[in-house]
């Protein structure tokens, strides 16, 4: 990837993205469906690094995944614009976009049902330790295969929908970016 500081920059993303995401996980498995008081609990009961449980799972997910999903992005708009022997439209790169969001996230769907696992897991227990490669052969021993992609379908059309809007605007203001600076004195 050509972007300096891209893998510093999905670490500190996760700061923020990581205590979110646990809340909604447990709010969406929990009886009780009040937000501040699933937030309360898990403070008053593990404390701030209950909030971050998951962390480096999510780190560990969210790079790989970064590092098919943007440079095949590229080249399906790369090989669109030199099948049209020309620079393709933002529409031509939302949908580049979206396959390649949908692909990523298909091959990472194992690294994202390791870090659900964690996430979920009870306080204190092994699995809350946040060892991926536990979870995955936990998940591997008793499911197989169709537990290390559980959610696949679900993950990949919300991914792809979501690399089709927002990689299709990116390209939209960069090209319009590029413009202004063109007309500019």
């Amino acid at each position: 990837m050509d972007r300096p500081g891209f893998t510093a920059s999905l670490v500190v993303a996760c700061l923020i993205r990581v205590p979110s995401e646990v809340v909604k996980q447990r709010a969406q498995v929990s009886a009780s469906s009040r937000t501040f008081q699933i937030f309360s609990n898990i403070l008053y009961q593990e404390g701030i690094p209950g909030l971050y449980r998951g962390y480096k799972s999510t780190v560990l997910r969210e790079i790989p995944f970064s590092l098919v999903q943007f440079p095949l992005w590229e080249s399906l708009k790369a090989l669109w614009s030199w099948r049209q022997d020309r620079v393709v439209e933002s529409w031509q790169s939302a949908v580049c976009g979206a396959f390649a969001g949908g692909f990523a996230a298909v091959v990472t769907t194992p690294l994202d049902v390791a870090k659900t696992r964690i996430m979920l897991a009870k306080a204190g227990s092994s699995a809350a330790g946040g060892n991926v490669l536990s979870a995955l052969h936990g998940v591997w021993r008793a499911q197989g295969l169709p537990g290390l992609f559980a959610g696949v379908f679900p993950r990949m059309a919300a991914i792809s929908l979501g690399g089709f809007i927002f990689l299709g605007a990116y390209d939209q203001t960069h090209s319009l970016l590029l413009e202004l600076g063109r007309e500019s004195p």
